[in-house]
């Protein structure tokens, strides 16, 4: 699929700079994250809410089929990896905007503490990717009984 940029007369000399800054705001927002996968500049928009003997994780990866998702855990962290792709379209057709995503990503998510990784558990539906990940025993709040004198 080729881009083809309209043209305008409207701005003459400043589509340079126009350009520079539509590629800076794609580059620097709101998605940028420690692990945003640079080589596609997808990141799937995620939440992490941390129970007390669980971490509860929720992406959101619309378009994408679940045989394209792949899970792994090492050690305290989690890796998404998934593609999506679209269908081709054929024919002479002039797109004047293109932002959806195709392609592969990765997202990696450290928690902020020891995790059981031969526990975690996931479900994925209408595009939404729910994690279950247990926190080690070590990991766990504890509450002890302190004797005052």
């Amino acid at each position: 699929m080729e881009l083809k940029k309209r043209e305008s007369d409207f701005l003459g000399p400043f589509d340079l700079i126009s350009d520079l800054q539509w590629g800076l705001n794609r580059a620097f927002d709101r998605n940028m994250t420690k692990y945003r996968d640079f080589k596609t500049g997808f990141s799937p928009d995620v939440d992490l809410n941390e129970e007390k003997d669980h971490y509860e994780l929720c992406a959101d990866l619309p378009g994408i089929e679940k045989k394209n998702l792949n899970i792994e855990v090492e050690g305290n962290v989690l890796t998404i990896k998934g593609e999506r792709r679209h269908e081709q379209k054929t024919g002479d057709k002039s797109y004047h905007l293109s932002e959806r995503f195709e392609g592969s990503f990765t997202r990696i998510v450290e928690f902020p503490s020891e995790i059981q990784a031969d526990k975690v558990k996931a479900s994925y539906t209408n595009g939404v990717l729910e994690i279950t990940v247990p926190k080690s025993e070590n990991a766990r709040p504890k509450q002890i009984q302190v004797e005052i004198k």
